[in-house]
């Protein structure tokens, strides 16, 4: 039996535990339906370039997820990697991954990210492979049954074009990126949301392809509103993937307490700060078992 060690002594990981390396005790934890995020905070210097993408994805969050869905040294890919948070979380856990990105400015950006805030000196570090390009194509050169999970946060559609309190504090106010690209190719600039659904669909089902029998996927997304409605994209996108031979297996909510409140809709409607988002959770199956 595989032992890990704690500061009470070494801990066992059960040998019919095929999916991590985690002990009875580190699992059960994780289960939980609400996980609180976890961020660096904006003074964090492993903060300066996660924040330069207009949605970025906390490495911390994403490294809970690997540890629970993979075994050390397994593979991990993220069709929409951005500024690198999945391959940086990646390294530090031991797993090597494959991240894909369209816009060349994050390319870039992540390759420096694992070069400037991973210290290779103090340990092995696990090979990332940083591909430039649509995932629609590149993830057609990828091996079948070649990758052991799936983790990602796509675009939520084109709500980037918008402009609102948020986002004249936040990021115009400070020079930053407002989209994912202007690039024609990009989901985040689709204007039909069910065309915008279809495609994105489309990318996880290719992934379907490379992830492995009965591993799964974890998709972070958020829910959002445009001209007036209320769009559940987290259950949009789960029906959707079912269609596709995935199984959902269940959803977390990941609470973010540090957002701001803005005067959305005063005095004249309701209309939600929405802090929280949702994580996907599910496996490559046809069928469920």
């Amino acid at each position: 039996m595989a032992k890990q060690a704690t500061e009470n002594g070494p801990a066992e990981v059960s040998p019919k535990n095929k999916l991590n390396d985690l002990t009875a005790k580190e699992w059960i934890p994780e289960t939980v339906s609400v996980w609180r995020q976890r961020g660096l905070g904006a003074k964090s210097p492993d903060s300066r370039i996660e924040r330069l993408h207009p949605a970025p994805f906390s490495f911390t969050d994403v490294s809970r997820l690997i540890r629970f869905f993979t075994k050390r040294d397994q593979v991990v890919l993220d069709p929409f990697v951005g500024v690198g948070s999945t391959l940086k979380a990646a390294c530090l856990e031991g797993r090597r991954g494959i991240g894909i990105e369209l816009n060349e400015e994050f390319v870039e950006l992540s390759k420096e990210r694992l070069a400037t805030e991973i210290d290779q000196s103090l340990f092995d570090v696990p090979s990332q492979q940083m591909l430039s390009g649509d995932a629609r194509e590149v993830l057609t050169t990828l091996a079948t049954d070649s990758v052991d999970f799936v983790v990602t946060s796509p675009p939520y559609w084109n709500i980037l074009h918008k402009s609102d309190h948020k986002v004249e504090q936040e990021r115009i106010s400070k020079g930053l990126a407002t989209e994912y690209s202007s690039d024609s190719r990009d989901l985040g600039n689709i204007a039909e949301y069910d065309l915008f659904l279809k495609e994105l669909v489309g990318i996880f089902s290719e992934c379907r392809r490379i992830l492995r029998p009965m591993q799964h996927l974890a998709a972070v997304v958020g829910d959002f509103r445009n001209k007036g409605r209320y769009h559940m994209f987290h259950s949009d996108l789960a029906c959707a993937l079912e269609d596709e031979g995935y199984v959902l297996k269940g959803i977390k909510i990941l609470y973010q307490p540090h957002k701001r409140v803005f005067p959305y809709g005063y005095p004249f409607a309701y209309v939600p700060n929405l802090h929280h988002q949702y994580i996907l959770i599910l496996r490559n199956e046809e069928t469920a078992t």
